[in-house]
């Protein structure tokens, strides 16, 4: 495969142990060409997410990759995620890595995406795997880039299955329904990336014993920061594994086929106050308003997970 034939992504990201075996993934696999790098407060706030990204870029062997720093909060509410309760407030486990030697872009990550976006016009498929708060702001800041993108593909909602940050809604997509609903109506192609999916494939003891198998930087990572991701699920009473959210919008980057997915109208509750962050697809079309979203709804994931293991293992940084 040329390097004229890659999927250019950006990476819109609040690493995060999740957030990082996806960054990995994408370092890992020849389909992808990694432009750069926009963070935002999420799993953990904006100073550890960007030095979590910068140490990413390093690790993977591309400290020439550009790193945003973007929002702090959401656009119009506290940020009341507990996301530091998953991925430990280093937001990678609590494991100790030195301090990250490169540097931020100058810019601002919502300048940051119009800029890469309207630089290389349907070109750059962006993959948010946080809030959406960037995001929203860079589409507000410059509406042309909807048409210039070549796609968004988001982890984010749940469409017909229980939130994660409420009985409704996703953490994601909670932490800002505002943006997210921004997201959703800007009239670009959008797939959503949700818990009906990423619920459905995990990752054991086992599976991360045969990365770290590997012996190599990236699967040393994983294994060190998953310890922690592993010991939370456990505590909720889920013992087959960890859910593998961020890398299965990766995943559908890499290889679309691994998913069944359904065009649907969806809307974001941004108003009620205990439903805030709910993803509503109008599976009827009772709306009467044409589909806006690429909603996932089952996953390949054994096929998934052998992709993974099989990219990462073999992958030499």
């Amino acid at each position: 495969m040329t390097d004229g034939a890659k999927k250019k992504i950006l990476i819109d990201t609040d690493p995060g142990i999740d957030d990082s075996m996806a960054i990995l993934l994408a370092f890992a696999s020849p389909e992808i060409d990694v432009v750069g790098l926009s963070t935002v407060f999420g799993n953990t706030g904006g100073d550890v997410t960007t030095q979590n990204a910068l140490r990413l870029v390093e690790l993977a062997g591309r400290p020439d990759i550009p790193v945003a720093r973007g929002a702090e909060k959401p656009l119009l509410r506290p940020f009341t995620g507990k996301g530091w309760h998953v991925h430990g407030k280093n937001g990678l486990g609590e494991v100790e890595f030195p301090e990250p030697k490169v540097q931020p872009d100058k810019r601002r990550a919502a300048t940051f995406i119009i800029d890469t976006i309207m630089a290389n016009p349907g070109e750059i498929t962006l993959v948010p795997l946080g809030p959406l708060t960037n995001v929203a702001l860079a589409v507000a800041t410059e509406p042309r880039i909807a048409a210039n993108v070549k796609e968004v593909v988001l982890m984010g909602g749940a469409a017909s299955v229980p939130g994660n940050a409420s009985p409704v809604a996703e953490a994601n997509i909670r932490n800002d329904p505002e943006a997210a609903h921004i997201v959703f109506h800007a009239g670009w192609p959008v797939t959503m990336i949700g818990l009906d999916v990423t619920m459905k494939t995990k990752m054991t003891r086992d599976d991360l014993d045969r990365l770290k198998a590997a012996n190599s930087p990236w699967t040393d990572f994983i294994h060190a920061v998953t310890r922690h991701y592993l010991n939370f699920y456990e505590s909720l009473g889920i013992t087959d594994g960890m859910p593998i959210h961020d890398s299965s919008a990766m995943a559908y980057v890499i290889d679309p086929s691994l998913f069944e997915t359904k065009h649907v109208y969806t809307d974001v509750d941004h108003q009620s106050e205990h439903h805030h962050g709910q993803t509503v697809p109008d599976w009827r079309g009772q709306r009467e308003r044409d589909p806006n979203v690429n909603v996932a709804l089952d996953v390949d994931s054994d096929r998934f997970l052998a992709m993974y293991e099989r990219r990462l293992t073999e992958a030499r940084p």
